[in-house]
């Protein structure tokens, strides 16, 4: 049986985890967005702090990603509640980082106008300096979503939702029937997913920053 035969014969199967797969990295990427910038805003005006956030970030991110689902089955089990952590954990570090830099890099005479205007320091964040930083921190989300797909299929290991089941079955029947048209299926998936993903980052960039919507 060739490839195409395979995922023929298992269409329905291999849609299912699929979508899985896809929806199990965009709800992760979206809770590590949410954390990612709020520790961003909340320290991306003192130093000390901020290397800090990025440091932990950093040494969690530096953790081998079979060991860190291993070290999560104790406390967490089997199944999503390892794997969704798994993904948010390694996708803090370049959406922290990028909402640091980005936020740093909005010109501080901007800033000041604004506050000189009325705008309260918060106001100056939402209006000014988010808005400023916005493409960086993009950038960061959408770094963190093409890790976040390789991770996702790495989560196969503790019985993860997704394309991994395929990758992680071939593998381990290698030598035997359709062993590698089912890691083969299961390494284009994921492929052509994060480009699909990749793709539509690009298209909110587009949409969201004034520059590029009407360039």
């Amino acid at each position: 049986m060739n490839l195409w035969e395979y995922v023929e014969d298992r269409w329905d199967l291999i849609l299912f985890e699929t979508v899985q797969h896809a929806s199990m990295v965009a709800q992760c990427v979206l809770v590590a967005a949410v954390l990612g910038v709020l520790v961003g805003v909340a320290t991306y005006r003192r130093p000390r702090p901020a290397a800090v956030a990025t440091s932990i970030a950093g040494v969690l991110f530096t953790i081998p990603s079979l060991a860190m689902l291993g070290l999560l089955i104790p406390p967490l089990g089997l199944g999503v509640a390892p794997s969704v952590t798994a993904i948010v954990l390694y996708a803090l570090l370049p959406i922290i980082r990028n909402t640091v830099v980005g936020l740093r890099g909005v010109d501080a005479t901007l800033v000041d106008a604004a506050r000189g205007i009325g705008m309260s320091r918060r106001g100056s964040l939402a209006r000014v300096e988010l808005p400023l930083a916005w493409p960086v921190i993009l950038t960061g989300i959408r770094v963190a979503t093409q890790l976040a797909m390789g991770i996702g299929a790495v989560a196969a290991y503790v019985s993860g939702p997704g394309l991994g089941e395929q990758i992680f079955s071939g593998l381990a029947r290698l030598g035997g029937a359709n062993a590698v048209n089912s890691a083969l299926t299961g390494t284009i998936g994921v492929a052509i997913l994060a480009l699909l993903f990749d793709g539509c980052f690009v298209l909110l960039g587009r949409l969201t920053t004034p520059g590029l919507r009407h360039g």
